[in-house]
């Protein structure tokens, strides 16, 4: 269904990590295959507004439901606090779209032979998938 006078939102799109939070898992410059509107799980990397700076987009590990909305932590935890630990939980119209795939990109200056192409593809493109245990591990803390 779509709002009249508004365009249809795209079902996927990309989006660029940046910054370490979620290393090990996603790395900085790494590429995003995000699907909006897709429904969301403890345990599902997302893309969300960040609650207090709304025009600066994060990704981030949904952790689970409470009051207010999601409990949203970075899986590298000695990395700076820009998560649910800074600025509490976010309400469900600042989450986005989950995150389906990763892929690094090609490297500069490489000759894009089939060869190249395809062990890149082996090697640089992955689904991201949920972590359903995060939910427990963080009771356990």
């Amino acid at each position: 269904m779509t709002e009249q006078g508004r365009e249809p939102r795209a079902l996927f799109g990309v989006a660029e990590v940046t910054g370490r939070s979620m290393y090990p898992r996603l790395r900085h410059g790494d590429q995003l295959l995000v699907h909006y509107g897709a429904e969301l799980r403890a345990g599902d990397v997302a893309v969300l507004r960040h609650p207090l700076q709304q025009d600066l987009l994060i990704v981030k590990r949904l952790v689970e439901r409470r009051d207010g909305g999601w409990w949203v932590l970075g899986d590298n935890q000695g990395d700076e606090v820009v998560d649910s630990r800074a600025f509490g939980a976010v309400p469900d119209e600042m989450m986005l779209a989950r995150v389906r795939a990763r892929y690094r990109p090609m490297l500069p200056g490489r000759r894009r032979t089939p060869v190249y192409v395809a062990s890149w593809a082996l090697s640089a493109v992955r689904l991201v998938l949920a972590d359903r245990s995060v939910s427990r591990r963080l009771r356990a803390r």
